[in-house]
């Protein structure tokens, strides 16, 4: 097991931290909106120290619209102590897109397996 690793119990480790912004969405120009607010920030998240990855994921069939930032999991702790910058932003502006409800954020582990 790398040295970078964390475990929660016997036989669960990570090396990944990932943040979530996520959203439902009413309507394909909420939706659209929705992108063109993350395109406002999107490089200032990826300029993060330690941005492994950013990921969209949207689903037609229950209108998702979610953001995923992971880092590693021992260069998390400075973006989190940097209140997850820009996130207080670009959830401000989810909130003031009509036909955009239910804004929200999670904070989990990622493990390949």
């Amino acid at each position: 097991m790398s040295s970078n690793m964390t475990t929660i119990t016997e036989g669960v480790s990570f090396d990944t931290v990932a943040r979530e912004w996520r959203c439902k969405w009413e309507s394909e120009k909420a939706l659209s909106a929705a992108q063109s607010a993350i395109n406002e920030v999107l490089e200032s998240v990826k300029a993060t120290d330690g941005v492994k990855e950013v990921q969209r994921v949207v689903c037609g069939g229950c209108k998702d619209f979610k953001i995923i930032t992971s880092l590693p999991a021992d260069k998390f702790g400075d973006w989190e102590k940097a209140e997850f910058a820009p996130e207080k932003d670009f959830l401000a502006k989810l909130k003031n897109i009509e036909g955009i409800e239910t804004v929200e954020t999670q904070t989990f582990t990622l493990m390949k397996m």
